[in-house]
């Protein structure tokens, strides 16, 4: 994905920790391209409980589809400090600045694609395979875009945001984590991630589910 210096003259936003970039049910005038910082869709339980339905991370559109539906059907918020390209929805009902379309197209699809993969994670992998299956797919997003050195990551996730990610409690998110660093699959310092063998990662959170 372009960074912000491809367009020096696009307006940008900032957001700080916690703070809302859509909140439900609002218009959308524009499309936000995250720079810098990572955010994320959830829904709220009945029960108060919240669930991460989508990750944003650097490089990435967040919610592409506003394209299309010009309304938030979900909150978004900042899982950290986030500064954020806006991409204008043009009110003449034209769609958006013409470079940006096949981009947002893309990541549409792309988005669609991760979110089926982890409707079956969330229904049929048990908690390690949903850990494996999340961070991997974290360093991976992030290698893409140049956002990785060698085998290390940012991961400024906390473990209560993780467990929001994968349907577990922060407790059993705790537990996969310990259990991962002892086998020497994973290495968190800080809100750094480093795998020895992504591959390795890869391979505990791939199980395959089979057709019913």
């Amino acid at each position: 994905m372009p960074s912000a210096s491809h367009y020096p003259c696009e307006p940008s936003r900032q957001f700080r920790r916690h703070q809302h970039l859509a909140r439900s049910d609002e218009p959308c005038e524009q499309i936000y391209r995250i720079d810098e910082g990572w955010a994320c869709r959830y829904a709220l339980l009945g029960s108060g409980r919240r669930q991460i339905t989508a990750l944003y991370l650097p490089g990435e559109y967040c919610e592409p589809h506003w394209l299309f539906e010009r309304r938030s059907r979900a909150p978004v918020i900042a899982l950290t400090n986030v500064r954020a390209a806006l991409v204008p929805i043009d009110s003449d009902g034209s769609g958006v600045q013409v470079r940006e379309t096949p981009k947002l197209i893309a990541a549409m699809v792309k988005l669609l694609n991760r979110q089926s993969e982890w409707i079956a994670a969330l229904g049929r992998k048990t908690a390690v395979e949903r850990v494996c299956a999340v961070l991997f797919d974290i360093f991976e997003r992030l290698r893409l875009v140049g956002r990785t050195n060698g085998d290390i990551c940012p991961m400024p996730l906390t473990q209560v945001d993780l467990a929001d990610v994968v349907g577990l409690t922060p407790v059993h998110v705790n537990r996969v984590l310990k259990e991962l660093r002892g086998r020497g699959i994973l290495e968190l310092q800080g809100k750094r991630m480093r795998l020895p063998d992504p591959v390795i990662l890869n391979k505990f959170g791939e199980a395959k589910i089979a057709p019913g």
